[in-house]
């Protein structure tokens, strides 16, 4: 049986002082509840201090977007050589915010995921749809199309050592979130699309759902068969608010 697992999404938010209240909260929060995982994925300036803080701790951390190049004349790009010195467990690939506002297209998100995963670094996968697709009712075409692009890259079996993120786009920092329903369609549908091609990787693959996850509607939504937790964006900066998300996926 998959466990959960929830993950914070910092995104570009923090501060050394924040940062070391907000992660010691969470660590004593969370030190009973053992039947999830949980981490934290921070801005490339704070893995040391997550690194620092986290080390002997329940909680893992990883960061949110690597280069698909191992070194060079990238000035500005982090390879996942760079992410494993400051012993990440995880990054993100395929954010949907990378995706629109920084132009990065399956081809390069598969790229991404690959060389996360030679370097020793479990990626964690968005996939998802925009307000404009839903509403044409081409969800199910984009996600296999982001999705695809990765098996067809990298083999199915590379799924097994990753984390899916279905991340609806529509309800992310909008307010907005698919219902439990919704969500688990989508879930679904991405398990069944895997499991097309190797039933055992579908099986133990984790699928988070990453939508304006909350306190209020965490439960129901990790109560769905297909959802194994969440990708936690501006909740992950409240510390009651991510302990109690956690909560409900340890439930």
């Amino acid at each position: 049986m998959r466990s959960k697992l929830v993950a914070g999404n910092w995104k570009m938010h923090g501060g050394m002082v924040q940062n070391r209240d907000l992660l010691g909260a969470i660590v004593a929060g969370t030190a009973a509840l053992h039947k999830a995982g949980f981490a934290v994925c921070v801005p490339y300036p704070y893995l040391y201090q997550a690194q620092t803080l986290l080390r002997d701790t329940h909680i893992q951390w990883g960061a949110q977007n690597v280069s698909q190049h191992d070194k060079g004349a990238y000035t500005g790009e982090v390879s996942a050589a760079m992410l494993m010195d400051f012993g990440c467990h995880y990054v993100i690939a395929g954010h949907s915010e990378r995706r629109a506002l920084y132009g990065e297209d399956s081809h390069t998100v598969a790229l991404k995921f690959k060389a996360a995963q030679v370097a020793g670094l479990i990626p964690i996968l968005c996939v998802g749809e925009t307000l404009d697709q839903r509403e044409a009712a081409i969800t199910e075409k984009v996600v296999a199309e982001q999705l695809d692009t990765i098996i067809e890259s990298v083999g199915i079996n590379a799924l097994a050592k990753s984390v899916l993120a279905y991340e609806p786009v529509w309800a992310i920092g909008t307010g907005k979130t698919a219902t439990p329903g919704q969500a688990q369609e989508v879930h679904a549908f991405i398990r069944d699309r895997i499991a097309a091609h190797s039933p055992e990787v579908a099986a133990g693959l984790k699928i988070l759902y990453g939508g304006s996850v909350k306190a209020n509607n965490a439960e129901e939504l990790f109560a769905m068969p297909d959802i194994d937790g969440g990708l936690i964006g501006g909740a992950s900066l409240v510390a009651d608010e991510f302990i109690a998300i956690c909560r409900a996926a340890n439930n």
